[in-house]
């Protein structure tokens, strides 16, 4: 039998990980290729150019353009301070000068006789790569970035809020059905991810960002609490830029939805480890999920990742149903039967066959699942 392939979700205890960390422009690269580094470790940094402001120097000087070099102080490329004097008219005899002084720190840009312009650059502004995980440098791209590798439990959530932060992991619900209780989020859960069960409030995230804490995992999440917090629906945009002042990782979806068995004790086996998560979201092509990793000891000749490789649906494949009526149920395939079946639409699709971890055994279009990779 051909196999079958699926959009699919990793929940595992134990991979070999491969990330890039690259900056947006050329600058310097601060490891050397061997080095072990931590998740807050800069690895990278360069300086990206400041806002351009446009500035009528000749206007200022109430002077014809042409005549603008004759009063200059400064030129092209110099760096200037605010305050600082770039130009001065002669006045008469030696009275009534007129001085003008730079609006802003920065640099020269350009200086322009024809129309009188200058252009001053604001100061370059620093840009720092980190690590994000902790592990070894296996590769370095020169001016670029670097390649990290480590070994680490590894969870990939469906749906996230802002971008790359690092804490201990913190659980406060006993059960993955349950939702978490907003006193439980006190000064204890400061720089910590805390575990929140099946769903998590616009009260339970705000008393979070209150006392400090950097991440939230969660099964579910309320899109109206989502926009109460961001002011704006998401609609399909690219998340992981929210600046709300912690990262948010829903490992299920939208409403209450009790967290995969799976995830839940994953993450409950590693309460009190340092983890990296960030929730950078886009569903379109390129698709990126939100991520929760967990570093684990290893030796580096493990270190050898493996080539991607798509999910496929074979029996005995846990899965997670993404549509009505069993909706972020996960389940195991019990059949894979060949022949197109007629679903409610009239459309002839390829099924599968299951049985619910609520012990409910369903009929489902393969579209209408996803993998979870274990």
């Amino acid at each position: 039998m051909a196999q079958a392939y699926s959009p699919g979700l990793t929940v595992t205890k134990s991979t070999v990980l491969r990330k890039d960390r690259i900056l947006p422009l050329k600058g310097k690269v601060l490891v050397k290729k061997g080095d072990k580094v931590k998740a807050d470790d800069v690895v990278a940094e360069t300086l990206l150019p400041g806002k351009v402001v446009p500035f009528n120097l000749a206007n200022k000087l109430n002077v014809t353009p042409n005549l603008v070099n004759q009063y200059i102080k400064v030129k092209a490329g110099d760096k200037i301070k605010k305050g600082q004097v770039m130009a001065v008219t002669k006045g008469f005899f030696g009275l009534f000068k007129t001085a003008v002084k730079a609006p802003l720190d920065g640099e020269i840009e350009n200086i322009s006789t024809i129309t009188g312009q200058m252009l001053l650059r604001e100061p370059r502004i620093p840009i720092q790569v980190k690590a994000f995980i902790d592990g070894v440098v296996v590769e370095v791209i020169p001016e670029e970035g670097v390649v990290i590798e480590n070994k680490s439990a590894y969870i990939q959530g469906i749906f996230g809020l802002s971008g790359e932060r690092s804490g201990e992991i913190k659980l406060l619900v006993s059960t993955p059905d349950e939702i978490i209780d907003t006193k439980k989020i006190d000064e204890s859960c400061k720089d910590k991810i805390i575990i929140c069960g099946a769903l998590i409030n616009y009260a339970a995230i705000k008393q979070a960002q209150n006392m400090g804490v950097s991440g939230i995992i969660t099964g579910g999440i309320d899109d109206q609490d989502l926009k109460k917090l961001l002011g704006y629906n998401i609609g399909v945009a690219i998340t992981g830029h929210e600046d709300i002042g912690l990262t948010i990782v829903v490992t299920e979806g939208f409403g209450k939805i009790k967290m995969a068995h799976n995830t839940f004790e994953l993450l409950k086996s590693f309460e009190g480890h340092k983890a990296s998560i960030h929730g950078i979201t886009q569903i379109r092509a390129g698709v990126m999920r939100p991520e929760i990793i967990i570093p684990i000891d290893f030796k580096e000749n493990e270190l050898k990742a493996e080539a991607p490789k798509m999910s496929s649906l074979e029996i005995g494949t846990t899965i997670r149903v993404i549509r009505q009526p069993n909706f972020g149920i996960i389940g195991k395939v019990t059949g894979l039967p060949e022949k197109l079946t007629k679903v409610e639409s009239e459309t002839l699709v390829r099924i599968l066959e299951a049985e619910l971890e609520n012990g409910k055994k369903v009929t489902i279009p393969r579209a209408n699942v996803e993998v979870i990779e274990t």
